[in-house]
């Protein structure tokens, strides 16, 4: 045996001793009354209003459960429709603008191509008549979709809080 073995042989030797001590030390007090369970059987009654409890519990977190979903499907569908109007929205300003841009650049034209100063004077009570009421018309349109953007989304969401509270009372 070399010296390198036997030191090794010593050391498990040693840690085994060590670990007997502490094995003895753990076991000094197995029967400690303070730290036992008390054997005592739980009356029938008392288990049953426990399993009672658990399962009305488990039917209330299910129940809960669903009206979060469907509160929360009945709110992506008011964001949906909140999108859909925007969107809507944005279009109808996307295409009065364009409609202005090309009826400025349109009258500029006529403008630069005028013969008198009475020709541009015409042209240009010409174009302001026609831009007041194409603006008229666009606020119009604008303020229809507006309105009609804002009931959608309310009686969305109306409905959605409608319901919710109609479930969460009934829960």
């Amino acid at each position: 045996m070399t010296e390198t073995e036997a030191k090794t042989a010593a050391a498990k030797t040693a840690r085994a001793k060590t670990a007997k001590a502490i094995d003895d030390t753990v076991v000094a007090f197995p029967n400690f009354e303070a730290f036992s369970m008390p054997k005592m059987e739980i009356p029938a009654a008392t288990r049953e209003m426990a399993e009672k409890g658990i399962e009305q519990a488990r039917e209330a977190y299910s129940r809960m459960k669903t009206i979060a979903e469907d509160a929360t499907d009945l709110m992506e569908d008011g964001f949906e429709t909140s999108r859909r109007g925007v969107l809507d929205l944005n279009h109808k300003a996307v295409d009065a603008a364009r409609t202005n841009s090309d009826a400025t650049f349109s009258f500029m034209k006529d403008l630069i191509e005028a013969k008198t100063v009475a020709q541009a004077i015409e042209l240009q009570t010409s174009f302001m008549r026609s831009q007041f009421e194409a603006f008229s018309s666009q606020a119009k349109d604008m303020q229809e979709l507006a309105t009609k953007l804002g009931s959608e989304m309310s009686s969305t969401f109306k409905g959605a809080v409608e319901k919710s509270s109609k479930d969460f009372k009934v829960a």
